[in-house]
């Protein structure tokens, strides 16, 4: 590694500048070429990339006052980083983006209008079947709770799903995300999740199957999102 030698217009550097990246070991600052990559991400994570780029250019064309309206109401809404003990929250700029992308997951991506911070209702998912479809395609029906939720309609279930044969563990790069096939339709209600071709999506072999499931909601109304919540459950394909 070689080592920052101070001169008389610079006595110490830190952090990267073009593809050097300063750094200190014992008080010592040394310097790095960052290296150079060639893998430019499969399709659908340079459709996310494209997405998120239309997203910051949206926040980019707003109006200032708009811009300082997200901020505020941003104040409101819970980091989705730790600590979880209400003492941080996101910007307005960190609302919008999560907002254009919650619409987008929907199918219907555009430039979401300011709104108020709602909490969430607390949701429960409970693994109930999962059944083969054409031989190729797999169902899976959870039963999602809403208890005391006014208006559950307004809500859809978003998953991160792995597959893995029982005892194995959550591999985080082999996680999926579907959307369900439907809102949520009272306080207790059945929501499917479609996986296409799933055996060539995990690479599992029956009978048994053991589900990773990391869920949360999206608000139809506003696009915002919940913390994702954890569960594991072990089915045989029906």
């Amino acid at each position: 590694m070689p080592r920052y030698e101070p001169n008389s217009r610079f006595s110490d550097c830190w952090s990267s500048v073009g593809d050097t990246t300063f750094f200190h070991i014992d008080g010592v600052c040394y310097w790095k070429k960052k290296p150079v990559c060639d893998f430019a991400g499969t399709p659908g994570q340079m459709a996310q990339l494209k997405l998120h780029r239309r997203a910051l250019a949206a926040w980019q064309s707003l109006d200032h006052d708009v811009q300082l309206q997200w901020n505020s109401y941003a104040v409101e809404a819970p980091s989705h980083r730790p600590p979880f003990d209400g003492s941080t929250h996101i910007t307005g700029h960190n609302l919008f983006v999560s907002a254009y992308h919650g619409f987008a997951q929907l199918g219907d991506e555009h430039i979401p209008e300011p709104a108020k911070w709602e909490d969430f209702p607390v949701t429960n998912l409970e693994f109930v079947r999962a059944v083969v479809e054409a031989g190729t395609d797999l169902r899976m029906t959870f039963k999602a709770e809403l208890p005391e939720c006014l208006e559950p309609t307004r809500y859809r279930v978003v998953a991160k799903l792995l597959m893995t044969e029982p005892g194995h563990t959550r591999m985080g790069g082999y996680y999926r995300t579907f959307l369900a096939l439907s809102n949520c339709r009272s306080e207790v209600s059945e929501v499917e999740f479609l996986v296409p071709d799933y055996r060539n999506v995990w690479d599992v072999i029956g009978p048994l199957y053991q589900v990773h499931c990391r869920y949360q909601l999206i608000d139809t109304r506003t696009g915002y999102r919940n913390i994702f919540r954890k569960r594991t459950f072990v089915t045989e394909l029906q």
